[in-house]
């Protein structure tokens, strides 16, 4: 077990230093965590309405802050080109999000070749119907992509980087409230990129302790 939550915190760790410098995006993860949260307290009660809530909201903006704010340039914290965070990248890079979303966004589309999704559901009688049946939609592929990559994974890499990283994404929401609670204000004093202090102490305690080993 050890060893699983290192890699759990590994996978955290480079997940903030690596994609996460823009403090617009940074913001658009809180958004992102505290309606994740609310789809969380509704999932019991309504699967459909907690996918149409993860979804629209809390998928849109989160999916936002890395294509339209994060930078693509070189990232001097981390030595690192944007070609090669992507290529390292565990879960969904921007070419997988990128299929990932479109499959979310054209899914619908199904419900008008069969309004009953091949016999598995009623036929809507109202607009409430619909927006249901989209909700359930939206669920199956949220749980698909999810399973999808963690079971890629577990072939690709390990079982243990595998569940791993399923952990993570389902508890990404209450660990970046933690971690972006803060964003909000300094992007109001007018810092658009975090200097990432976290990362360059870390950086310097580690080239440390190599030393004086």
């Amino acid at each position: 077990m050890e060893s699983f939550w290192q890699t759990l915190k590994t996978q955290r760790w480079d997940d903030h230093r690596y994609y996460h410098h823009s403090r617009i995006n940074q913001s658009l993860h809180l958004v992102s965590a505290l309606s994740f949260l609310a789809s969380y307290a509704t999932m019991f009660k309504s699967p459909a309405a907690a996918a149409l809530i993860g979804w629209t909201v809390s998928m849109v903006s989160r999916q936002s802050g890395h294509f339209f704010f994060e930078p693509k340039g070189y990232d001097q914290v981390n030595h690192a080109t944007h070609e090669h965070k992507e290529d390292i990248k565990v879960g969904y890079n921007l070419h997988r999000k990128v299929v990932l979303m479109t499959v979310w966004a054209l899914s619908p589309v199904l419900l008008w070749f069969s309004p009953t999704l091949f016999g598995l559901v009623d036929a809507p009688a109202s607009r409430l119907d619909l927006l249901n049946h989209v909700g359930l939609l939206w669920f199956t592929v949220g749980v698909g992509g999810l399973l999808f990559r963690t079971v890629q994974l577990c072939f690709i890499r390990n079982v243990q980087t595998g569940l791993a990283w399923f952990t993570k994404i389902l508890t990404d929401p209450f660990h970046d409230v933690l971690l972006y609670w803060r964003a909000p204000l300094a992007l109001l004093r007018g810092e658009l990129i975090d200097p990432m202090d976290d990362v360059i102490e870390a950086e310097a305690l580690e080239a440390e302790a190599l030393h004086q080993a």
